[in-house]
């Protein structure tokens, strides 16, 4: 069975290049952001997950909750999530969506994981670093994750970059038993 992600893939894709044509990012980031919201209510993931729910049933219901003021691209795009049952994917394609538009305008999300707290200088030249690499404006997200023993783990997109203690161990454990 294939990954969540990999599914929602072409989903996020399609919003995205509609949202591009239409010039209406933002509309599809908003409408995204809502959806999202709506499908992770438990009572809505309830009514998603029910097989006694009709699909049309649950298509008025989640367009009700959106309200009326979706326009018909929006609308057609939510209605078919609801009827490939995809409608459980919705946050990763905003993920992905989100991605997507960041990537538009220039703008790349990296995460840096990192065994003790940082400072702001070393998160300053960081991310100096990574915009000289990457080209594109960086936004950063910090976290502490005391298991990496020391040093750092920036996750750009799908690549990651392991300067860790942790993951050298890990490296050296994996070549020691091959």
């Amino acid at each position: 069975m294939a990954e969540p992600v990999t599914v929602a893939r072409p989903y996020a894709e399609a919003a995205f290049k509609i949202a591009c044509q239409a010039e209406k990012l933002s509309a599809w980031s908003d409408l995204l952001a809502n959806l999202n919201a709506v499908v992770n209510d438990t009572r809505v993931l309830s009514c998603i997950r029910d097989p006694n729910v009709q699909g049309q049933d649950l298509q008025n219901f989640v367009l009700s909750v959106l309200g009326d003021t979706l326009e018909n691209d929006l609308r057609r795009f939510v209605e078919v999530l609801i009827q490939n049952h995809r409608l459980e994917l919705m946050p990763h394609i905003r993920v992905q969506f989100e991605n997507l538009r960041r990537q538009h305008e220039g703008e790349l999300e990296v995460k840096i994981i990192s065994a003790l707290p940082i400072s702001a200088e070393q998160i300053q030249l960081l991310v100096a670093q990574l915009e000289t690499k990457y080209r594109h404006k960086v936004t950063v997200q910090v976290e502490t994750d005391s298991t990496l023993i020391g040093g750092v783990k920036i996750v750009v997109g799908d690549k990651v970059i392991d300067a860790t203690v942790r993951g050298k161990l890990d490296a050296l454990a994996t070549a020691l038993t091959h």
